[in-house]
């Protein structure tokens, strides 16, 4: 019988295979594995199924990254320590001195920092404004390896032409690697955008509570990675479709150590449980307030895929499964003094964070994009009265009232 996405994920657990009944997976917390003969050590050593190090997983993060698969519509998924060690380990282990990378332009700061060093060590990148796909088209060269986007860029909201760039990535036999974060696979799976892997910040709305770190790679199955030119010699025996996340993982993890806790994971596969429940009613605040704040004349702008104002309010409509996203940003009247209005805050907490059951606020110039610079920043489009709000599961009514009895006290 088919479920839904809810039903699959609530009752995961108890139907693995070998699952004792259990409601929840068991959360194992040995760093070896012990073996009842050589033979059968030297076997998973050598590539069958099994555990040797915590380091390269463990039964509770294979538990999860199946729920994290299943909710992909993927192949396989490999879970790290954070959503940056899972983007560093797809960049380092798939990318070789002298390739080209297409990387959108609107992209998460630390993202662009990786990106920075990866340029250092040999990697040409092209940043383009991806919500036109014919500027990813413009920008392929000989060795172009991999086309990178969000689905959903951080605080801007831009959305990238992913149908479009998909297609191009088909034709040209380039990997498309989308950052799913801030939409999650209960909005857009990454197989409907013809992406070959989608990286999730497991940190944010997967896990939900803000208590723990995590990041996974799921492999969705288009694309060919026989003709992939990277891929190590010792993975050239694996099953041509499973070479680029064997390789991913087994750098990532074995090489680099961006290991996902077994605690962490735990963590994560429990509040994956509500990831629909809690992204429909966060997606609900997050329209409410967008609405409310657009008309507001203290409020200079708002951006959010929801308002048809926004740029990309069809192509939001068309790829999101009817809503629109729980981050928007907000910029305030020059007149208003940002910290004033930050500091009058009573619900919304301070705090540099997304995708929490709290709404969070944050002043995007002074914070997260300080290190860019002035002039960078205007060129990207940050002016210093920007807010990114990340918007949570309270009452919507009590945020509304917070952010409107916070602006009307400051000057």
């Amino acid at each position: 019988m088919s479920t839904g996405s809810t039903t699959t994920i609530v009752h995961h657990d108890r139907k693995l295979e070998g699952s004792s009944g259990s409601v929840h997976a068991p959360l194992y917390t040995s760093a070896e594995y012990a073996f009842k003969s050589s033979r059968e050590l030297t076997a998973v050593f050598q590539g069958k199924s099994g555990y040797t190090y915590s380091r390269q997983g463990s039964p509770t993060t294979t538990a999860l990254e199946s729920k994290i698969t299943k909710l992909e519509s993927g192949t396989n998924t490999v879970s790290f320590a954070t959503g940056m060690a899972a983007l560093t380990a797809v960049f380092f282990t798939l990318l070789q001195k002298g390739d080209h990378l297409i990387s959108s332009q609107h992209i998460f700061g630390n993202t662009n920092s990786l990106l920075s060093t990866l340029s250092g060590l040999g990697i040409q990148i092209t940043f383009v404004d991806a919500t036109n796909a014919n500027n990813v088209k413009a920008a392929i060269k000989e060795n172009t390896r991999m086309v990178f986007t969000e689905s959903l860029a951080n605080p801007g909201t831009q959305i990238a032409d992913m149908l479009a760039i998909g297609d191009i990535c088909e034709e040209h036999n380039l990997l498309f690697v989308l950052d799913n974060t801030l939409v999650t696979p209960w909005l857009l799976q990454g197989r409907k955008v013809k992406a070959g892997l989608t990286v999730n910040s497991l940190s944010k709305h997967m896990g939900g509570h803000g208590n723990a770190l995590g990041g996974s790679v799921t492999d969705t199955g288009l694309f060919d990675w026989s003709s992939y030119p990277n891929i190590a010699e010792s993975y050239l025996s694996v099953e041509a479709q499973s070479r680029g996340l064997t390789q991913i993982k087994k750098k990532g993890l074995r090489d680099m150590g961006g290991t996902l806790t077994a605690d962490a994971a735990h963590r994560i596969a429990t509040g994956l449980e509500t990831l629909p429940l809690r992204m429909a009613a966060a997606c609900d605040n997050a329209m409410k307030i967008a609405n409310e704040l657009a008309n507001h004349p203290k409020v200079n702008a708002v951006h959010y895929p929801g308002l048809p104002s926004h740029p990309q309010h069809e192509r939001a409509k068309k790829l999101f499964s009817g809503y629109f996203g729980t981050l928007l940003s907000v910029e305030l009247i020059e007149s208003i003094n940002i910290f004033d209005f930050l500091d009058n805050l009573k619900v919304f907490a301070l705090a540099t964070h997304l995708g929490d059951n709290r709404s969070l606020v944050l002043p995007v110039a002074h914070t997260i994009y300080y290190e860019m610079g002035a002039q960078r920043r205007a060129e990207v489009g940050i002016p210093d009265n920007l807010l990114r709000i990340s918007v949570g599961i309270e009452n919507s009514k009590d945020l509304l009232k917070d952010f409107t009895q916070a602006i009307d006290q400051s000057q």
